[in-house]
């Protein structure tokens, strides 16, 4: 039996193009060059069928290391908590005020970018401080 080696982070959402680069300024993530002939994903895209424009987007880590997220535009909107969620460690090994600072900093920097803090969830006896966020479509994610 073999054991799978990649995987892919898929988000449904209104806007990929958006999202996906929201993500890209997270993680440090890249797009990809847009196929061979193409200038420009929107030349790409523009021979698309109209209903396929914009319908998706993608980009991954430069290094090749973290999964590829791909983002595909779906009609519904997002009613109820995501099953699943991005934890995005900016605190690793960090305890106390030190990671609460590293956290507030990262978390700043987010909102910048257009993404909603949540709630601070400080430190208890299992947990380490963490941050609950939203990002430009109200996708839940945490900084930990």
């Amino acid at each position: 039996m073999s054991s799978i080696k990649q995987f892919q982070v898929t988000f449904d959402c209104a806007e990929p193009e958006r999202v996906a680069r929201f993500w890209c300024e997270v993680l440090g993530y890249v797009v990809p060059p847009p196929p061979e002939g193409f200038a420009t994903w929107d030349d790409f895209d523009r021979t698309l069928p109209p209903e396929q424009q914009g319908a998706a987007f993608a980009c991954g880590d430069p290094s090749g290391v973290g999964p590829r997220l791909y983002f595909q535009r779906v009609p519904e909107g997002k009613v109820v908590k995501n099953r699943v969620h991005l934890d995005v460690r900016v605190g690793t090994g960090l305890v106390g005020e030190e990671r609460l600072a590293t956290l507030e900093a990262e978390c700043a920097r987010l909102v910048e970018l257009g993404a909603v803090r949540v709630r601070l969830l400080l430190a208890d006896d299992h947990n380490e401080s963490c941050i609950h966020m939203q990002d430009v479509e109200g996708n839940e994610f945490c900084l930990d």
